[in-house]
Formats: C-alpha cells, structure tokens, sequence
C-alpha cells in the first residue's frame, strides 16, 4: 500500500509576483508525493493577466489537483482536520498579510492560512510591497510571533541567475524547500 500523499495549500493573492506561484505550482506538481491545493484572490487573477499572460493561471490550475474558489469558506481546506503539509502564499498582498495577522477570516485563503498558523503547520509568505511602512512591519512582526515564515520574495545573486526566469526559479524552490517536503533541497545550495 502506498503512502498517502503531503497536501500543499498554494494561496495566490492579488500583490505583484504571480510568475512565482505559477512556477511554485509546476515544481510542486512534478513531486509524485504532493496533492496541490490551490485557492486564488480576484486581485490574483487581474495580476495573472498583465503579468503572465492571459493563459498563465489556467495553466496553474490545471497543475493543480484541486482548484479552491477564494468565496468557499466551507471548502475541505478550510478545516483544521484536513491535514496538509503546509501552505505558501505566493505573493502575499499587504492586503491578504493583514486579514491573516488579525485573524480576519473573510475569504478561503485567509481562512487557510489562519488554520496553518492555529494547527502549527507551516506557513510561509512571500510578501511582497517595496517600500514597507511601520503597519507592514508590524503585521510582519505578528504573523512570524504567531509561528508563519515572512520570505519576502529577494532575489539571490550567488548563483549568477542569466535571466528573470532563473531569479523566480530560485525563489519558488526556496519557498518550496521551506516545507521540508523531501530530503533532497530543490534550491542549490552555497558551496563557499
């Protein structure tokens, strides 16, 4: 019998950066071990459009082996009792970093985010605003007091990236490799 697979929540909100969660979506959808979930903001979508294209998020939907709408707070991913493995949000608005540091559960993926944060489980947010006033912060501050990883998504030169598609890859896989998923890094690591 095999084991069943780790559950990955993926929440897309409507901040700059959606070329990020969709290569978060195709490195997680080529783990056999990973069932991705996947909840989206309307301001995502809009995102998704001018900045990847007008197929780019149905293409990540289609990576993904449930597709969650933002409006069902009744969804599966909506409980403590469905366990996951953890949740990335990929980019994390300012707008979606402040519902989860209060707590305002209005739509499915705050709710999601709310519940890795109360069961313990990893919750890592790619937040993304230049530059940050002292509510950013705080909000910052009380999300990572709470137990969640604020990555904000800062490119990495050690490995002389050739283009803007080598910078998102790195940043998706070190996001990814803050799951602790497998045993093998997806992010090359600093050799000294």
């Amino acid at each position: 019998m095999s084991e069943p697979k780790k559950r990955v929540v993926l929440g897309v909100s409507g901040a700059s950066g959606a070329a990020i969660a969709l290569r978060i979506g195709e490195l997680l959808a080529r783990l056999p071990t990973v069932e991705l979930h996947l909840v989206v903001s309307e301001a995502a979508t809009r995102t998704f459009l001018q900045e990847v294209g007008p197929d780019a998020l149905v293409r990540l939907i289609d990576l993904c082996h449930h597709h969650h709408p933002i409006e069902d707070i009744g969804a599966s991913i909506a409980s403590g009792s469905f366990r996951t493995a953890g949740m990335i949000v990929a980019p994390c608005s300012m707008r979606t970093l402040a519902g989860i540091a209060s707590g305002l559960s209005d739509n499915l993926l705050i709710r999601a985010a709310d519940v890795h944060l109360k069961e313990r489980r990893p919750l890592i947010l790619l937040t993304r605003e230049t530059p940050l006033h002292l509510g950013h912060l705080r909000n910052m501050v009380s999300v990572t007091e709470m137990g969640a990883t604020v990555m904000p998504p800062v490119p990495a030169f050690y490995h002389r990236p050739q283009s803007v598609g080598d910078i998102v890859d790195h940043i998706a896989r070190r996001a990814i490799d803050m799951l602790r998923l497998e045993e093998l890094l997806l992010a090359r690591e600093w050799q000294g």
